[in-house]
């Protein structure tokens, strides 16, 4: 019997098990469309733009380690979607992007809604595809699943013409697939593996430098055992946090350019650096000269690629990141190491000095007392997304994370309008936590209109808005290295976010004091419906420690050294 590539559309993604798909449909896409009004076995939420359904199959991946899946139109349709596309690529995010193209007749003449979908998406994803057979669909949809998750992740994206998903054609979805160009390496290279902690047993200050690939590769639990076992410090990336969780005695806190005094200066004293899926991006180190200038480096990554692109790497190793660590505690039962106690009483004693700290007041809403309060009440209830900015930087240092993929945020691309459709992302994959979305007056506006989608599938994301009128953090570099010129950033021409949200149907709420915050957290939480709290915070907060552009990361400006 034969069927439709619209439907061996469908029913593919019923064989990869997908449980939701987000989208957008059109006229190139209608078919595949009309294929989802009749089946049942996975849900479709309509987002009301294309760039906020890629972001929520994002955060649907990012919080719950599945392809994310999405569908979107030709030409505008895509184009809209390309920023989510690179957003995953830059993160290495699983998804599965759909998009409809013309006729393969009109492909080439300028046709309506006509876009070169696969050139534009070739430099931000991971690999793509141009259906040109219906008979090729189905290996094409099974091979775009396993190239998203296996190795390093990434967005694949399917580009299908509109006459290959109305034509009939035999669906028989494959069992396997047989890639002979793409092997990526899972298992390590065990000689490699021993000179590697040979060095760790030798050194005196080795530090584990955690990066998003630990949250990627599941592996957050073996490098908590790792560092128990062996008694190493460990700092993380802005994508690894909830690795080790905030508590523990072994972490030192995240590092990088808006990083803890405890955690730069270890990267700055150590003498063995054991970096763990980071990429060394130039949020984290700083001056790269001078980036853990006294180490010998330690890199373990899936992809080669990234081992020794940025800095010499002395004991490199490729494979899954899991597989590896799994491979060194099995290795570290039978070596003797040096004792680093002192080590990390050193580096405790960093923490405990310098901690992370703001002057709170009482007459005001502090924008990290906001982020704190919220980790008090919720804590481990919740799953936190952001968008891009101040709030992003603050939340990532305040809030007290205890678990992997607890953290859903925008980290290489940087991108303002994130945090709602990927909260929404996150609500849906997971109904037993708190969607949690900090965004700022600026950030929220991006993608406001999936308020809508929020209330009509009942997902209860919390936006919490710390308005200070400003694109703070462009705000906070104009004050700090412009001479204060404040060019084009002040958002005091805003909207009332309270009736607004209401306005959609949501809850609204608007606070100005502790009370009034706590007041409003409490009731969203209850009634478990979308809601936006506008908190009106202090206007100039700026975001400190602060490690100014061009510096190393022991350069770091402190709050002590501020006139904020």
């Amino acid at each position: 019997m034969k069927i439709s590539g619209a439907k061996m559309v469908t029913e593919s993604l019923r064989e990869e098990g997908v449980e939701v798909v987000f989208g957008y449909p059109g006229g190139a896409i209608m078919n595949v469309y009309d294929e989802i009004y009749k089946q049942s076995f996975f849900q479709h939420i309509l987002t009301r733009h294309e760039q906020a359904a890629i972001h929520a199959a994002e955060g649907y991946a990012k919080s719950t380690g599945k392809v994310g899946v999405a569908i979107v139109t030709s030409g505008p349709g895509f184009t809209n979607a390309v920023t989510g596309l690179a957003d995953a690529y830059m993160d290495s995010i699983p998804l599965v992007v759909i998009s409809g193209q013309v006729p393969t007749t009109i492909i080439g003449t300028d046709g309506f809604q006509e876009i070169d979908a696969v050139g534009i998406s070739r430099p931000c994803t991971k690999h793509n595809y141009l259906v040109n057979k219906i008979e090729d669909l189905p290996r094409i949809i099974k091979e775009a699943f396993y190239i998203a998750n296996s190795g390093r992740p990434g967005p694949v994206h399917i580009d299908i013409p509109k006459d290959i998903t109305a034509e009939l054609g035999s669906f028989v979805y494959p069992e396997e697939v047989n890639l002979p160009t793409y092997k990526p390496t899972v298992k390590y290279n065990k000689r490699q593996l021993k000179k590697a902690m040979e060095a760790i047993s030798k050194a005196k200050k080795p530090l584990l430098y955690v990066g998003g690939g630990a949250i990627l590769s599941n592996c957050a639990y073996e490098i908590r055992e790792f560092a128990e076992k062996v008694n190493i410090p460990v700092v993380e990336t802005l994508m690894a946090r909830g690795v080790m969780g905030d508590s523990h005695n072994l972490f030192m806190g995240m590092l990088g350019m808006h990083g803890e005094f405890s955690a730069n200066m270890a990267a700055h004293d150590t003498d063995l650096l054991i970096s763990l899926g980071a990429r060394f991006d130039d949020r984290v180190t700083g001056r790269l000269d001078e980036f853990a200038k006294k180490a010998k480096v330690i890199h373990v990554d899936i992809d080669p690629a990234s081992i020794a692109k940025l800095v010499h790497t002395n004991y490199p190793i490729v494979g899954d990141l899991k597989v590896t660590v799994q491979g060194m505690i099995e290795s570290a039962s039978n070596m003797e190491f040096n004792d680093y106690s002192n080590w990390v009483s050193l580096l405790r004693d960093y923490k405990e000095k310098e901690p992370l700290k703001y002057n709170d007041s009482d007459s005001v809403i502090k924008p990290q007392w906001v982020i704190q309060r919220v980790g008090q009440i919720l804590g481990e209830n919740a799953i936190i997304s952001t968008d891009v900015g101040q709030h992003q930087m603050w939340a990532a240092q305040f809030y007290p994370f205890s678990f992997p993929r607890q953290w859903n945020t925008s980290g290489g691309l940087g991108t303002m309008g994130f945090g709602l459709p990927g909260a929404l992302g996150v609500a849906r994959g997971n109904k037993d936590k708190v969607s949690i979305n900090f965004t700022g007056d600026g950030s929220i506006l991006m993608n406001i209109q999936e308020l809508m989608t929020c209330v009509e599938y009942n997902l209860p994301v919390i936006n919490i808005i710390l308005n200070n009128n400003y694109l703070g953090m462009v705000r906070q570099w104009q004050t700090l290295f412009y001479e204060n010129r404040i060019s084009e950033t002040d958002l005091s021409a805003q909207p009332d976010f309270k009736m607004l949200c209401e306005s959609f149907g949501g809850l609204g709420y608007k606070v100005s004091t502790k009370a009034e915050f706590d007041a409003a957290l409490n009731d969203a939480i209850l009634k478990k419906r979308p809601a936006m709290i506008e908190v009106i915070v202090t206007r100039e907060e700026i975001v400190l420690p602060m490690v100014p552009n061009g510096h190393a990361l022991n350069e770091m400006t402190l709050l002590g050294d501020s006139n904020e």
